[in-house]
């Protein structure tokens, strides 16, 4: 009768040492870049400094396992242009998309945080890629109607060509009825100040 229970007692403790050896290794996998993002969430600027000085460190370009999120889409979504420009001081990669297809420079633009992009820009961000939907940052500017973030983009070399997943453009949507005139004459007029000083900086000198 006694061998039932103790036959019960031992398969629990059975499982519970393999739990307990499957969590640490989990711990370990995924810890140190949990503290890093958590670190960037909550603005705890030592901790973060402390944990990027390690030698050969790359976690700055730590995701987070459900979203897929950097630290980079964390600065950004809060618009802190401090912390953004910190993380690419300390070589985080602007072109590292989440789990939905958006680079930084995409999740920049489309809150219209322009400080955000022109530091992602600056940088070095892709300014082309699409999300999963195809939308280019672009893209994300002229259905924003945001004038100004438009001309910040085209001037650095945003295609208003690229099309997204439904064939069109951001120059498409621009001359779409019922948009602003502003906003056709915003890439325009960008592309014509960029041609401009590309022949100034590469034209011949007297």
């Amino acid at each position: 009768m006694a061998r039932a229970p103790i036959r019960t007692i031992c398969l629990g403790l059975a499982a519970l040492a393999a739990t307990a050896l499957s969590v640490p290794a989990a711990a370990q996998l995924y810890s140190e870049g949990y503290q890093f993002l958590q670190a960037v969430k909550n603005r705890e600027g030592d901790e973060a400094t402390e944990m990027l000085s390690q030698p050969g460190t790359t976690i700055v370009n730590s995701r987070d396992v459900s979203t897929g999120e950097t630290g980079l889409h964390i600065t950004v979504e809060r618009r802190d242009v401090t912390w953004t420009k910190f993380l690419l001081q300390e070589g985080a990669n602007p072109n590292i998309a989440d789990n939905r297809g958006r680079t930084p420079l995409i999740a920049a633009a489309q809150i219209g945080f322009i400080e955000g992009v022109q530091a992602l820009v600056d940088a070095g961000a892709r300014m082309d890629i699409g999300n999963e939907t195809g939308e280019t940052p672009l893209i994300a500017a002229v259905h924003a109607r945001n004038v100004e973030l438009i001309e910040v983009l085209v001037s650095a070399g945003a295609d208003p060509d690229r099309a997204d997943n439904a064939g069109r453009t951001a120059r498409d949507y621009a001359a779409m009825p019922g948009v602003s005139g502003r906003v056709l004459a915003a890439i325009e007029r960008s592309e014509d100040d960029a041609e401009a000083n590309e022949a100034r900086t590469y034209g011949p000198v007297f």
